[in-house]
């Protein structure tokens, strides 16, 4: 199996196809997979290359048990719903577990493991055992000595599965193009239209399709609202070496905060020369003062409870949760039935991105609602209740706090600055307008903090090295590149003059 990523071939403006798919990620491709080997013309197009944000940071955990997901479900939904959920990850990861086989992907069968850090946390994973059995896992209390360090109290689900989530990535775009599908990457797609004919929009021109599938994160189009109603978070995963009898022989994920989780890494199934991966620290974008810290916090962590753990690789990724808990998938207001769209996985894409491209594959092949999977009719047709509504809510008042905490903070300081230290952003104003100054690999620059997308003033990433929006998570480059989330535009750079950090707005 060829675990390195194809590239794509340029863009043809004009050009027609049953499907276009935006987003090479688990998603993306999965959908593209199903469709292509269904007779369909197929195309792929994505900004980047393939895999390059969430489906490439995935800790690589293809788990039916997600930490307390059920149990936090179960505390505001009905069982039918929980069941419904647990289903459409079950037939996910059927899916994915067969075509990682098919391709000949390496992955390892392994216990997951919900567990409390500390006795506090006890009555959570007795809550996640309960809502696991009720939506029909068999899962069990585990013994204490089976973890191979210490917890207050854990519940496993055996016969689970680590895998590297580059390579499936890889492996699901070349089946793709073995199939007949047309992969473009390096094509950002900035607009969507439904009449006079569906059609994405691109730099190069528009691309024609009968049906468009966003599998972007989060949707870059504002019908329906997506991006108010899902919050992105952000967290963070440290590869070690590390002795290998030192290493738990499971996959672990905390229930109780700060959230850890830890998983062992054999030749094939992770970053080359890594025996474990420990991520964690996740926090809502834009609203940490130090992304740095946090990953400086996983390795402290890290160093204490498995002292000969040498980091060797780090990393980030993005996801987006849902303020019913449930991801968001299928048919897009006011798309007339040509706009299809997935978001909200909160993390665990690996089993809800291939249940998303099933449902997805089935509506555009048109498969009777009799013959679908129960499980998508019980999730299509949720109610929502009054604490997804407190969710919302509260979720949007935050961001009116974030959003007017960011102009003042920018028009409190305004240019000139001294020039930022390697690595490190200013937040300034000129003229009343927020502007970033940033330092990276010796060149300093400046942009406009304003995210494109709905104004908020930006914040910057030390992990990173990003000007990261607290309000609907777009995020952008030192450089004004944008690199996910719902705005479309990059950011405006700005000449300088005079001092370092005095740009002009001219």
């Amino acid at each position: 199996m060829d675990a390195t990523a194809p590239a794509g071939v340029p863009l043809r403006p004009g050009s027609h196809h049953d499907v276009i798919v935006v987003g090479a990620g688990i998603t993306g491709l999965a959908t593209a997979v199903m469709l292509v080997r269904r007779g369909m013309d197929v195309a792929v197009i994505e900004a980047g290359e393939v895999a390059q944000l969430a489906s490439g940071g995935n800790t690589g955990k293809l788990s039916l048990l997600q930490g307390s997901v059920l149990s936090t479900l179960r505390r505001h939904h009905p069982a039918a719903l929980v069941r419904a959920y647990v289903d459409a990850n079950r037939d996910g990861m059927r899916w994915l577990t067969e075509f990682i086989d098919e391709a000949g992907v390496s992955y390892t069968r392994r216990t997951a493991y919900s567990y409390a850090q500390t006795s506090d946390g006890e009555p959570m994973v007795a809550a996640e055992q309960a809502a696991a059995r009720e939506a029909g896992l068999t899962v069990r209390r585990a013994v204490p000595d089976e973890t191979g360090f210490p917890v207050a109290a854990s519940v496993a689900l055996d016969d689970q599965v680590a895998v590297d989530p580059v390579a499936v990535t890889a492996a699901l775009a070349h089946a793709f193009l073995e199939a007949g599908g047309t992969l473009h990457t390096g094509s950002r797609v900035d607009g969507v239209r439904t009449q006079p004919r569906p059609s994405v929009r691109t730099a190069a021109g528009p691309v024609f399709a009968d049906h468009i599938v966003l599998a972007t994160g989060t949707p870059i189009v504002d019908r329906g609202l997506y991006f108010a109603k899902t919050h992105g978070l952000r967290s963070y995963c440290v590869a070690f070496a590390t002795d290998s009898d030192a290493v738990p022989d499971g996959m672990f994920l905390s229930v109780d905060g700060p959230t850890r989780s830890i998983r062992p890494v054999t030749p094939g199934d992770g970053p080359a020369g890594a025996q474990l991966i420990v991520g964690g620290n996740g926090h809502p974008v834009g609203r940490c003062a130090s992304p740095r810290g946090q990953v400086d916090d996983l390795i402290a962590w890290t160093q204490r409870h498995f002292p000969s753990a040498d980091p060797i690789a780090e990393w980030s990724a993005q996801d987006y949760q849902s303020h019913d808990l449930i991801p968001f998938v299928g048919a897009m207001p006011r798309g007339l039935g040509r706009i299809r769209f997935a978001t909200g996985y909160a993390k665990w894409g690996l089993s809800n991105g291939p249940a998303a491209a099933l449902r997805i594959s089935t509506e555009i092949l048109g498969v009777p609602r009799r013959d679908r999977a129960e499980w998508m009719r019980v999730v299509s047709t949720r109610m929502t209740v009054p604490a997804d509504l407190g969710r919302g809510i509260a979720e949007n008042v935050r961001i009116g706090g974030e959003a007017a905490r960011g102009w003042a903070d920018a028009l409190r300081d305004p240019a000139p600055v001294p020039q930022p230290d390697e690595g490190r952003g200013i937040l300034t104003s000129r003229a009343g307008h927020p502007i970033g100054v940033s330092t990276v690999d010796g060149d300093t620059r400046a942009v406009s903090a304003v995210c494109p997308h709905l104004g908020g003033v930006l914040r910057w990433n030390d992990a990173e090295c990003t000007w990261d929006c607290p309000l609907h998570a777009s995020r952008f480059g030192a450089d004004g590149r944008r690199i996910e989330g719902p705005a479309t535009d990059d950011l405006r750079v700005l000449p300088r003059r005079g001092r370092i950090g005095a740009p002009s707005l001219g």
